[in-house]
């Protein structure tokens, strides 16, 4: 493997279209390709595969056919990058241009074929799709995660071979650590990457995700986000509530069981709160209801007098 260098001027230079092969070199061409490594050559698109490490995993069907109509009318423009595989080729790069090519009904692609080692081919496509920037966060963070775990890299080693900052690659990472069902609503295109950083800092994964369904689909932008989240780190301590009672409160209290002859409650303080008086038959109710309207007599008489 050769050393870590960055890819400022791009994956042509990688997959060998310019005049240095920054990363690999091709292995020695088998006899039937020899003449063809690095020559743009037309191939049938029923003798080519796509590669089965491809980390990208969705394609955007409006986006593929609006290619595909340019691809009818124009032609494939750029040439798709492939290794030979026994009798067959795969795709290194250009899987995009291929699916659409084949939706437009065509049956050959122009073609570069380059040699690689299947490990070569692993680094080269992950990086190729990476450096691309048209995969979902889920797909590259899996992808960068892939990267450093086959070839042993460091995050600054993947950041130096896909021309990213550290920062980047740290970010992407970490919404890999993120509740599954906030990663599908990544993935869905229903939160952004920007939304989901925010959440990275709640533990609890369930947390995570009823503040996810707060924000997707556009219901809060990220500055909101990150305010939801502080809200619920840092919640707002409840102003405590005086329940201290006052002796005319219990003494009214006392008073009242004496007078209904039954359990007589508050609830609150001196100043605000409610008073209950309980009865447990009929004839308890009809009692108290009785001793209510002999005193409501006494006090219209009074003060009539």
């Amino acid at each position: 493997m050769a050393g870590n260098k960055g890819l400022g001027r791009g994956y042509a230079s990688l997959l060998g279209l310019n005049d240095v092969d920054e990363l690999v070199k091709p292995t020695t061409p088998t006899t039937d390709t020899a003449g063809k490594e690095g020559a743009e050559i037309l191939l049938s698109i029923a003798d080519i595969d796509p590669n089965y490490e491809q980390p990208r995993k969705t394609f955007d069907e409006t986006a593929l056919a609006e290619l595909a109509q340019s691809i009818a009318t124009h032609g494939v423009i750029q040439p798709i990058v492939v290794t030979p595989i026994g009798k067959r080729f795969m795709i290194i790069a250009g899987e995009r241009r291929f699916r659409a090519s084949k939706l437009a009904g065509k049956t050959q692609i122009p073609a570069v074929i380059k040699h690689y080692t299947p490990q070569q081919i692993k680094e080269i496509s992950l990086i190729e799709n990476l450096q691309r920037e048209d995969l979902n966060p889920i797909e590259a963070g899996r992808a960068i995660k892939t990267l450093m775990t086959e070839f042993n890299m460091t995050q600054e080693m993947a950041a130096d071979r896909i021309g990213k900052s550290r920062s980047a690659i740290a970010n992407t990472l970490r919404l890999l650590t993120l509740d599954e069902g906030v990663i599908e609503l990544i993935e869905k295109g229903r939160l952004s990457a920007g939304h989901a950083r925010t959440l990275v800092v709640v533990a609890d994964k369930q947390q995570q995700y009823k503040l996810a369904l707060k924000a997707c689909d556009n219901q809060m932008n990220v500055r909101e986000m990150e305010k939801a989240v502080k809200d619920y780190l840092n919640p707002k301590p409840k102003k405590p509530v005086n329940t201290e009672r006052s002796l005319e409160l219990e003494e009214l209290v006392n008073n009242m069981q004496r007078a209904f002859a039954t359990k007589v409650s508050a609830v609150g303080n001196g100043n605000k709160g409610r008073i209950y008086v309980d009865y447990f038959t009929k004839d308890d109710l009809d009692r108290i209801c009785a001793l209510v309207d002999d005193w409501m007599k006494v006090k219209f008489t009074e003060e009539e007098n």
